[in-house]
């Protein structure tokens, strides 16, 4: 007869708590209204008015574009535009000759002093002067809107903010030429208010469905590790997003930033927290994964077997130092540690969570801190 080697067991007690279960994911931080300001027309620019992180009202100047082709252009078409009046002048004081002469005609063809010939060249002449008035007019009309585009081409030399807001991007300096052929160049973009900012946070699909709108989150930045900050989901978007085949959707998170700590572009690690119980039985997830040594399992009563219902599970207690498979049924996990539904199972019970060594003072790897109990035997 001999000793054979005496299992150890490493094990905690069942106890009450908070299960939180939560969906994590990682964002960026952005303003909630971002304007990229851009040039209209194509110059040289000759004065900035704003700078990084410079605060900007609505219509206050930010950029001063070298006006004087603009000008030399708004010249030139104010001198078509003269130019256009003395013509409809003239085609004015023409038809008027030509109706006087028709006058005439008339009167001297009715005393059948002179041909008929001359009677229709006079009303001729007195119908081409009266369409040559309304050509005139017609140049003034097209006259005074190519002045007018000169103006507003003029007036888009000088570049003002839109918005109230923060300068947060300055993409140009003095002397730099800015050509807006093809595309407005992005000047500057501008925050509209940096105390109010968003998180658009990439949810996966299969966690897409935990979430809704209105739910709070916490998160934090690795600007300041310590602080958790708090936010609000706004909004799910149903727009899709797929990157290596992994599909994800954007949820928006309004958050208040009333000491401007948060800055645009932070990283924010969300977490959202979508069930909870309060004061509830619970069990380490490691307790669920156990398994017995087989020779253990031959000598302790019932056998595991694996479970139909996924809600439904076996976890091993120690009572009068024998190992005993008690059934639950399980309901919200946090990750590491799940609710007890129902079961055999009570608070103070020594829940196995791992097998170990009785030489080693450690326990089964991935387990969590607890007693250590040995079952002895004899051969």
């Amino acid at each position: 007869m001999g000793h054979r080697s005496t299992p150890s067991y490493q094990t905690t007690p069942v106890e009450r708590g908070r299960i939180a279960a939560k969906v994590t994911a990682t964002g960026a931080l952005s303003a909630l209204v971002t304007v990229q300001v851009g040039s209209q027309v194509s110059g040289r620019i000759q004065q900035l008015f704003a700078d990084f992180n410079s605060p900007v009202r609505k219509g206050q100047i930010l950029v001063k574009l070298d006006p004087q082709l603009y000008a030399a252009a708004l010249n030139q078409v104010q001198a078509n535009y003269l130019s256009a009046k003395s013509n409809l002048v003239k085609s004015q004081i023409q038809a008027a000759e030509a109706e006087r002469q028709l006058r005439r005609t008339k009167l001297l063809a009715d005393r059948k002093l002179i041909a008929l010939a001359d009677l229709d060249t006079a009303q001729a002449n007195a119908s081409v002067a009266k369409a040559q008035v309304e050509s005139a007019r017609a140049g003034i009309s097209q006259v005074q809107a190519s002045l007018h585009q000169a103006e507003v081409n003029l007036a888009y030399t000088t570049i003002v903010s839109p918005i109230d807001g923060v300068v947060i991007s300055r993409n140009v300096d003095v002397g730099q030429t800015v050509a807006a052929s093809l595309s407005a160049p992005t000047l500057f973009v501008i925050a509209q208010d940096l105390r109010k900012v968003q998180v658009d946070a990439s949810i996966s699909e299969a966690d897409i469905g935990k979430l809704r709108a209105g739910m709070k989150t916490e998160f934090t930045v690795d600007a300041y590790p310590n602080d958790r900050f708090e936010g609000l989901v706004r909004q799910i978007r149903n727009s899709p997003q797929t990157v290596q085949n992994v599909v994800t959707y954007d949820a928006v998170i309004d958050v208040a930033n009333p000491d401007l700590r948060l800055k645009p572009g932070m990283t924010a690690n969300v977490t959202f927290t979508y069930d909870s119980r309060e004061n509830v039985l619970s069990v380490p997830n490691a307790a669920l994964r156990f398994k017995p040594p087989v020779s253990d399992s031959k000598r302790t009563p019932g056998k595991r077997r694996r479970p139909s219902d996924p809600s439904r599970g076996t976890v091993w207690v120690l009572r009068e130092s024998k190992l005993v498979p008690l059934k639950i049924k399980m309901g919200l996990s946090d990750g590491t540690q799940t609710e007890v539904v129902s079961g055999e199972i009570k608070e103070g019970d020594k829940l196995v969570i791992g097998a170990g060594d009785p030489k080693s003072s450690s326990g089964q790897p991935g387990g969590q801190p607890g007693g250590r109990t040995r079952i002895r035997g004899l051969m």
